[in-house]
């Protein structure tokens, strides 16, 4: 019998690829969308995945929804990935932020504690959690010190999470994954903003970038990697909670310069602070320029993994560098420009 799986957030990167994960290990896919919200189903058909998935109206805020979806379906697993997953959009709606991330938890734990089916549960957690609390590397026992509503809200349902599994003995688990991309990530996201819009530069369509901080560090990783460290979290019989990274850490300067290393556009830097800039040396024009409107409020300025724990027991790693990343995701974009690299 085939296992049932309800994936929240499907439409997502994360969603998206572990749909195509799941669905090649043979699992009835569910995916869940709010019913007044735009169905972006690009990254579906991208996937060549839209026809294979069964699709579920669910509003994660309001208990009787995901009570009804639940006792409905009756999975076998479930994939929490549906958030306000935008660190800077946080400050300007912290009770959206809050209500989504955290009380959308709560019913999801609520409604399990209650179920005949001992159905596993994954909630998604973020490295935003632990804030600017130290430059070393982060494990699963590094304090939480989040630096914005998103972090606050992860944190709080980190720890329902870990209570209910606890107190009730619920199968339920935490994946705190650190920065993962992908062609498939949104535009909102510095790097797909870097990476597109450089490519757009190339094929003439822009002229200049506007970024915030270039000196924030984060430990990049390949989203489909981090998709199979879910399910692997699942598929123990004794829940725990991993940290999933790479154990290395690059500066938003750095992804920018391998970008241009790799389009072959030639750059040199010039400037400090606000007043730091980017040139394309071909021409002499800028094509980078900080401006202060993309500074958060409270900025995490690194973060970097320690995923011993993965590694040993889900024994996971990462198979894709950074320059890996980098390649599939300009190969992507100058394919959808039709751009050729001079």
């Amino acid at each position: 019998m085939k296992k049932k799986a309800i994936i929240t957030g499907i439409m997502g990167q994360d969603g998206a690829y572990l749909a195509k994960f799941l669905l090649k290990k043979n699992y009835d896919v569910y995916g869940t969308y709010r019913r007044n919200s735009n169905l972006d189903i690009n990254r579906l058909k991208k996937l060549n995945i839209y026809n294979k998935i069964k699709l579920l109206d669910l509003e994660i805020t309001e208990f009787a929804s995901v009570n009804h979806t639940i006792k409905r379906i009756l999975p076998d697993e479930i994939y929490n990935l549906a958030a306000m997953s935008f660190v800077g959009s946080s400050f300007n709606q912290p009770i959206y932020t809050l209500n989504t991330n955290t009380i959308g938890v709560l019913n999801f734990l609520e409604t399990l504690k209650s179920t005949k089916k001992n159905i596993s549960f994954y909630q998604a957690s973020t490295s935003e959690m632990f804030g600017n609390f130290t430059n070393n590397a982060i494990d699963e026992n590094t304090p939480f010190d989040p630096a914005s509503p998103y972090g606050i809200s992860k944190v709080t349902s980190h720890f329902l999470v870990k209570l209910y599994r606890k107190a009730f003995n619920l199968n339920c688990c935490s994946g705190i994954l650190f920065n993962h991309e992908s062609p498939l990530r949104g535009e909102e996201f510095v790097t797909k903003k870097i990476v597109k819009q450089l490519c757009e530069i190339l094929k003439k369509k822009r002229n200049v970038i506007k970024i915030g901080n270039v000196y924030s560090k984060r430990d990049w990783g390949y989203a489909p990697e981090y998709v199979e460290a879910m399910w692997k979290m699942l598929q123990l019989k004794k829940k725990n909670d991993f940290v999933i990274g790479t154990g290395k850490t690059y500066t938003i300067k750095y992804f920018i310069n391998e970008t241009c290393r790799y389009l072959k556009i030639p750059i040199k830097w010039k400037g400090k602070g606000l007043n730091e800039y980017c040139l394309n040396k071909k021409n002499n024009k800028k094509i980078i320029v900080i401006d202060k409107k993309y500074y958060r409020p409270l900025d995490v300025y690194s973060l970097k993994s320690k995923p011993s724990r993965a590694k040993k027991i889900l024994k996971w790693s990462y198979r894709t560098n950074l320059k890996g990343l980098i390649k599939q995701m300009c190969d992507s974009e100058l394919k959808e420009l039709n751009v050729k690299i001079k």
